[in-house]
C-alpha cells in the first residue's frame, strides 16, 4: 500500500492525480501545509508515502521512476519525493523542518544524512512550472516525448552481448510489456524460463535427434524468457530480492542441469551413438564456475579501490570508444546469450561430445583472455584495496575449520602462489597416483595447511583476488579426476551432483555478498567442511573404499551438502531483510 499527498492547489487539467491512482498510489488531496502535515500523521508508518507538488507537469513514467522504485529507503524527481518505511522518520522530520515543499523536503533528508536516489530522465519531463507561460511549454514538451517509448528502451540492459541486443532484445521487451500488462511478475517469468530449460534437459536426455532438436529450440526460448525477466523488472520497477537471487541461481541450474541432460543423452543413445560424456560435462560445469568466481572475485577486489587506474584499464576504455571492438570483445568472453546459442545449435546439428568439446575450447579460451586481462591490469595499477574488499575475498574463500586453525597461527605470504601449489599438489597426486592410494590424503593435508597459509592475512595483494577460483579450481577438479579413476559406472554422475551441490553454495555466498547482505554464516560453513575440509575428505574416501562404495560415499556427500545449503538459502532469501535489488547478472 502506498500513499500521495499532493500538496497546494490543484491545476485545472492537470493529469496528475490520474497518473498517481496508476502507479498504484492512494491519492490525499492537502493544499496547505496543515492539511500536509495532518494526512502525513494519518499515513501508517509501514507505507510508502510520497509527496508531490499539486503544480507538477511531467510524464508518468519520470513519476514511476521517481516514486515508486522499491530499491531505495528515499527518492525524488523535481516536485516530488517518496520515503519507504525505513526512511519515513527522516520524511516526518523534514516536513515538520522545511515545510511541505518536495524539492525543499528532498534536500533536507540529504542535509540530514538520508541518502536520495534521484533517477536520471533524460528525455523525460519533470517540473514544477511557476507560471501559465512555463506550464504550457512544459506541457509542450512532455507531449513531444514518448515516455511508453522510453520505458520499452530502457527496460534493456544497458551493456548486453551481441546476441542478445540484436537478436533477442528488439522483440523480448515487447513480451516483457505484455507480461506487465497481464500481471505477470519477473519472478513467474523467471520460474517458467527455468521449467523450460528443465524440460529441455529431459528433451536432450532423450539421446534422439529430435530430442535434441527439441531441447536446443527449447533451451533458446528459456534464454529469451530469461531476457524477459530482467526486462520485466526494469519496465515496471518490480524488484525483490527473492527475485534477484532467484534469476541469479536459476541461470546456472539452468545451464548445469542442461549439461546433465546431454550426458545422460549421450548415455541413452542407441547404437554407435551412444557416448559416455560425463567427464566433460562436469569439466564444462567445473569451467563455468571458475570463470564466474574469477568474475566475481576481481569485481569485489576493485569496486572500492582508490587509485584504481592503470595502462590496462586505459587501453581498454580507449577500445570501447571504436565501436567493431566493442561487440568483439564482448564475444570474445562468450557471454550468456553467445554460449546458450552455441550450445543450442550444436545440440541441434552435432552430438553431446562435439557440443562439449566445442563449449570446452570456447570457454577455456575467454578464460585466458578475461583472466589475463584482469592479472594485467592488477599487475600495472596501484590500487589500495579497503578492508571490506578483504573481507569479501575471504568470504569468498570459503575456508573451513582447518584452514581457519592454520591461520590463525601460521604467516601469510604470496598467498595465490602458496593456494595455487598446494592445490596443485592435490589435483596432480590424484591424477597420476592409482585409485586408492594414500598419497592424494597426503597431499589434501598439505593442501589444508597452504590454505589456512593463503588466508592467515588480510587478501589485499595485487592478485591475491585469485585465491577464491583457485581454491574453486582445486576442489572441484580434484572430485572430477578422482572419479574418472574410479572407473565405475555413476562414480562421475555422483561426482557432478556433488560439485554441482557446492557450486551452488559459492553462488549463494556470491550473491548474498553483492547484495550487501552478507556471507552465509559461519555455521554453514563449518557444517559443510569448508574447500580444504572437503577436499581432504574426498581423497580419503577414495583411499578407504573400493570404486562403487566411492560413488555411494560422493552420492551421500552431494545428497548432504545440497540439502544443508538448500535448507539455509531459501531460509534465508525467502525472509531476509536485504534491501531489494535486480541483479544485472553475466552480460546477457
Amino acid at each position: 500500500m502506498s500513499t500521495a499527498i499532493v500538496t497546494g492547489q490543484p491545476v485545472p487539467g492537470s493529469s496528475l492525480e490520474g497518473d498517481l491512482r496508476a502507479l498504484g498510489f492512494d491519492v490525499r488531496l492537502a493544499p496547505d501545509a496543515t492539511d500536509a502535515r495532518a494526512a502525513l500523521a494519518a499515513v501508517p508508518g509501514d507505507q510508502r508515502v510520497a509527496v508531490v507538488d499539486a503544480g507538477f507537469v511531467g510524464h508518468a513514467h519520470a513519476l514511476r521512476l521517481g516514486l515508486t522504485d522499491p530499491r531505495f529507503a528515499a527518492s525524488a524527481v523535481p516536485g516530488a519525493v517518496t520515503a519507504q518505511p525505513r526512511a519515513r522518520q527522516a520524511l516526518d522530520r523534514a516536513v515538520t523542518e522545511n515545510g511541505i515543499a518536495p524539492d525543499a523536503v528532498a534536500k533536507s533528508l540529504e542535509a540530514g544524512g538520508t541518502a536520495v536516489h534521484r533517477p536520471v530522465l533524460g528525455e523525460l519531463v519533470a517540473a514544477v512550472p511557476h507560471d501559465p507561460q512555463a506550464r504550457n511549454e512544459a506541457r509542450q514538451r512532455v507531449a513531444a516525448v514518448d515516455d511508453e517509448a522510453i520505458r520499452l528502451r530502457t527496460a534493456v540492459k544497458a551493456r548486453d552481448g551481441f546476441f542478445t541486443t540484436h537478436c533477442v532484445s528488439p522483440y523480448s521487451r515487447y513480451i516483457a510489456r505484455w507480461c506487465a500488462r497481464r500481471g505477470l511478475t519477473p519472478n513467474q517469468v523467471t520460474t517458467a524460463s527455468l521449467l523450460t530449460a528443465l524440460v529441455a534437459a529431459g528433451c536432450a536426455a532423450t539421446g534422439t535427434r529430435p530430442g535434441f532438436v527439441a531441447a536446443g529450440l527449447l533451451l533458446l526460448f528459456s534464454f529469451v524468457l530469461d531476457c524477459t525477466d530482467g526486462q520485466l523488472a526494469r519496465y515496471s520497477l518490480q524488484y525483490s530480492t527473492l527475485g534477484a537471487w532467484l534469476d541469479a541461481t536459476f541461470d546456472r541450474a539452468k545451464e548445469y542441469a542442461y549439461y546433465a541432460g546431454l550426458a545422460l543423452g549421450a548415455a541413452h543413445a542407441s547404437g554407435a551413438a551412444r557416448d559416455d560424456v560425463w567427464a566433460l560435462a562436469l569439466g564444462a560445469m567445473v569451467l563455468q564456475t571458475c570463470r564466474h568466481v574469477v568474475d566475481f572475485s576481481f569485481n569485489e577486489a576493485n569496486h572500492d579501490a582508490s587509485a584504481n587506474t592503470s595502462p590496462t584499464a586505459a587501453l581498454s576504455d580507449k577500445l570501447d570508444s571504436v565501436g567493431w571492438t566493442v561487440w568483439l570483445r564482448r564475444m570474445i568472453v562468450l557471454p550468456i546469450g553467445e554460449r546458450w546459442a552455441l550450445i543450442a545449435v550444436l545440440t541441434a546439428l552435432t552430438t553431446p561430445r562435439i557440443t562439449f568439446y566445442v563449449l570446452l575450447v570456447g570457454c577455456a579460451l575467454a578464460a585466458c583472455y578475461t583472466t589475463a586481462g584482469r592479472v594485467l591490469r592488477s599487475l600495472t595499477r596501484r590500487a589500495r584495496r579497503t578492508d571490506r574488499a578483504a573481507e569479501a575475498l575471504a568470504e569468498l574463500a570459503d575456508s573451513g575449520p582447518l584452514a581457519q586453525a592454520v591461520a590463525r597461527v601460521g604467516k601469510g605470504a604470496a598467498a595465490p602462489v602458496v593456494a595455487a601449489l598446494g592445490g596443485a599438489a592435490v589435483v596432480a597426486t590424484s591424477a597420476f597416483t592409482p585409485f586408492g592410494s594414500g598419497w592424494p590424503v597426503l597431499a589434501a593435508a598439505v593442501y589444508c595447511v597452504t590454505s589456512g597459509l593463503a588466508v592467515a592475512r588480510p587478501l589485499k595483494g595485487a592478485l591475491d583476488w585469485l585465491v577464491p577460483p583457485v581454491f574453486r579450481a582445486c576442489e572441484y577438479l580434484t572430485v572430477l579426476v578422482l572419479a574418472a579413476r574410479a572407473d565405475v559406472n555413476g562414480a562421475l554422475p555422483a561426482a557432478f551432483g556433488l560439485v554441482a551441490a557446492v557450486a551452488y553454495h559459492h553462488y549463494d555466498t556470491v550473491y548474498r555478498i553483492r547484495g550487501d547482505a552478507g556471507a552465509p554464516p559461519h555455521w554453514l560453513v563449518r557444517a559443510i567442511g569448508g574447500h580444504e575440509g572437503r577436499t581432504l575428505v574426498v581423497t580419503a574416501v577414495a583411499a578407504l573404499l573400493t570404486p562403487t562404495d566411492f560413488t555411494v560415499a560422493l552420492t551421500a556427500l552431494a545428497v548432504l551438502v545440497a540439502l544443508v545449503v538448500l535448507a539455509e538459502s531459501i531460509r534465508f532469501w525467502v525472509s531476509a531483510g536485504a534491501p531489494a535489488v535486480h541483479d544485472e547478472g553475466e552480460p546477457a
